[in-house]
């Protein structure tokens, strides 16, 4: 199979500027409003059944979080939580949809060495206006070749997409903090898949690690991604 490399696609949450992070902080918000109906874990559980349950009717991002955290609420506490506590959840989804993008080490300098010798793609993703505003607030739009923004991550996703924008997955590949959905399907497909953790992953993106894919990289940063491709390439 040729390994020639000519197109690398990135993930954006957790990859490349702070997301999990303000989900957690919103969420242990929301169970401090409901503590009197449950215990921490009981209540972080039914939320998370209710997003697994929603995902399908509202997608990946904040607005489905925060419709979950409602619909929980809702149910935990028989149908009687006050409309103030209601009113409170809407805030603190207004309030994450609203804040400033915060990115993480080795971003900007790793995607301007990589500009103009790949093709840099942004493949995320989650509710368009709020990728869209925060890859606008990152400051990184200028950087890339091209922005995918998509309902699910698979394997016949990133054969599409770094089709259209590439040479085909043979000659690509995908950079992201979860093993679900930046890196199985992409290996799957025929590119590389390289991760790079983050400290918080969201419990549905849990995976296992594909270490006996020749394809498989780990990194502890993206500082190290460089390096990397010089060995690869």
């Amino acid at each position: 199979m040729p390994t020639t490399l000519s197109t690398i696609g990135f993930d954006a949450d957790d990859t490349l500027w702070q997301n999990e992070h303000f989900f957690r902080l919103t969420e242990e918000h929301f169970i401090s409003l409901l503590a009197e109906h449950g215990e921490k874990d009981v209540l972080s559980s039914r939320l998370l059944e209710a997003e697994r349950r929603n995902l399908k009717l509202y997608g990946y991002g904040i607005k489905g979080f925060t419709l979950s955290m409602i619909e929980t609420a809702i149910e935990v506490t028989e149908g009687r939580v006050p409309a103030t506590v209601i009113e409170r959840i809407l805030a603190a989804g207004r309030e994450m949809l609203s804040h400033p993008v915060e990115t993480l080490p080795h971003v900007r300098e790793t995607l301007e060495r990589l500009t103009g010798h790949y093709r840099i793609l942004l493949i995320t993703k989650g509710d368009l206006f709020d990728q869209e505003r925060k890859l606008a607030q990152s400051g990184l739009g200028e950087l890339f070749d091209a922005v995918e923004i998509v309902s699910e991550k698979s394997a016949s996703t990133y054969e599409r997409v770094f089709t259209r924008h590439g040479d085909g997955p043979a000659h690509s590949m995908m950079v992201g903090n979860s093993l679900k959905s930046d890196i199985v399907p992409a290996i799957e497909a025929g590119s590389w898949g390289v991760y790079v953790p983050h400290k918080l992953t969201w419990a549905m993106e849990h995976a296992e690690e594909p270490s006996a894919e020749p394809r498989f990289k780990r990194l502890e940063h993206l500082g190290e991604l460089i390096n990397l491709i010089d060995v690869i390439r």
